[in-house]
């Protein structure tokens, strides 16, 4: 929790109270739901608490925003943006149905409001929001095929409606079918711990 501190100093007691349940919830789940890596457990907070928040130093989302969380998985990078975002509707969706129930059971347990989850495959969903945000599952362009039907053109936060998609290493090959307007963030550039050396994030317009 102390590696949360130090990037987002301005939390509000609530937000730091949600935070630092997540730890325990985690812990309790991941003995019953493979999650998160079990290798990995113990650097919840910096592996994918704070990488799931890395998207903050990119955007501000303004009151209103509404985001798919594509591939949700345990939860990342939704659990920690709604946290952070209380203005923002999130939509979590993970095609797994035992991931979605601990999803659910977590953002219950620290009082989130607004996120929703789905269970049900990328291609079938229909809902239209501004952003589409990943821990990539799949090359750019192809996850992008996936979800463009999902992102409304335009917008009205500093960056308009699109995919940001957390990747890692080199990306050179992988981006440039993607076309002008793609946007590459080394995460290096604000976060000091090893970890982000090579994880970067992808926004790429709608």
């Amino acid at each position: 929790m102390q590696v949360i501190e130090k990037y987002f100093p301005d939390l509000t007691r609530n937000q730091t109270d949600q935070y630092s349940k997540l730890g325990s919830l985690y812990a309790f789940w991941n003995e019953r739901i493979n999650v998160i890596s079990r290798k990995d457990i113990h650097n919840l907070y910096e592996h994918h608490v704070l990488h799931s928040l890395a998207l903050a130093r990119i955007i501000s989302f303004r009151s209103g925003t509404s985001i798919i969380d594509a591939g949700t998985g345990g939860g990342f990078p939704g659990i920690p943006l709604a946290i952070l975002f209380p203005e923002v509707r999130f939509i979590l969706v993970d095609s797994i149905a035992k991931k979605i129930r601990v999803v659910e059971s977590i953002a219950r347990e620290i009082g989130l409001t607004n996120c929703e989850m789905r269970q049900i495959r990328l291609e079938e969903l229909n809902d239209r929001v501004d952003f589409v945000v990943c821990r990539a599952v799949a090359e750019i362009s192809v996850l992008f095929g996936w979800v463009r039907k999902n992102i409304i053109p335009g917008g009205f936060n500093d960056l308009s409606n699109g995919l940001l998609a957390y990747k890692g290493g080199e990306l050179g090959d992988e981006l440039m079918p993607m076309g002008a307007g793609v946007k590459e963030f080394n995460l290096k550039a604000w976060f000091d711990e090893d970890y982000f050396e090579t994880k970067k994030l992808v926004y790429v317009p709608a």
